[in-house]
């Protein structure tokens, strides 16, 4: 299928969008929470786009896009409703060899954009290879039903739990028992309930008596009280 699953990091590099519909706002949003630097190209943009640029989250050029545009970019989201620009688009970028997305033309793709689901620092993709993003979705929303938010303060116990051992266990061996124990314990039906005493207990079981969540990193401000204060609201 010419595709293999990998997710980019793209923190601090500079990333175009080309394109000021809705497609293009969806791209845009989505590398500004990756922490990419954006610039979005086009003559007309949505009130979205231009409530990033006002606030500084993105650079906006109101106008059409020139060749060479896209040198020094990491990647490029093509969404225009211009035929004739994406493709000359994609053939720019084949050129520079850097990395593009022309929304809706898989064979104009050196990457494709799945549909995501995002549990905190948990990301489940979901791609058809560009065959059916209709598809992808659908399956998408039928996993958030059974992917909840408490996997989101689990992540966050398991970190806390990682760096916890490395400091306070020397042995790799033990260390990777004791994770792999924690991950596999019912530590995620506790946090499901919302029992977070039983949630202690489990993480003292295999960390130790002196091991609270506290002393793993979650606090009072911590996703563990977010997700509790949701009472069950999905992220997206």
């Amino acid at each position: 299928m010419g595709f293999i699953p990998i997710f980019l990091q793209v923190e601090a590099k500079p990333c175009l969008v080309v394109g000021g519909g809705e497609v293009a706002a969806r791209k845009a949003q989505a590398l500004v929470s990756a922490g990419a630097s954006v610039t979005v190209i086009s003559p007309q943009v949505t009130a979205a786009l231009a409530e990033e640029a006002g606030s500084g989250r993105i650079v906006l050029l109101r106008r059409a896009y020139r060749q060479g545009d896209m040198a020094g970019h990491h990647l490029v989201y093509a969404a225009t409703n211009d035929p004739e620009l994406n493709r000359h688009l994609f053939e720019e970028a084949r050129r520079l060899n850097i990395l593009i997305n022309v929304a809706d033309s898989p064979d104009h793709c050196s990457f494709i954009a799945p549909s995501v689901i995002r549990r905190g620092r948990l990301q489940v993709a979901i791609s058809t290879a560009g065959a059916s993003p209709a598809l992808a979705r659908n399956i998408r929303e039928r996993m958030e039903t059974w992917l909840g938010d408490e996997l989101e303060v689990l992540l966050e116990i398991m970190a806390g739990a990682r760096d916890w051992l490395k400091r306070h266990e020397p042995d790799a061996a033990i260390r990777a028992r004791k994770l792999n124990g924690l991950a596999a314990s019912d530590l995620g039906d506790a946090l499901r309930a919302g029992d977070w005493g039983v949630a202690e207990k489990i993480i003292a079981e295999f960390l130790g008596q002196e091991v609270t969540l506290a002393e793993l990193g979650i606090g009072s401000r911590s996703p563990l009280a977010a997700t509790r204060d949701r009472k069950g609201e999905r992220v997206r």
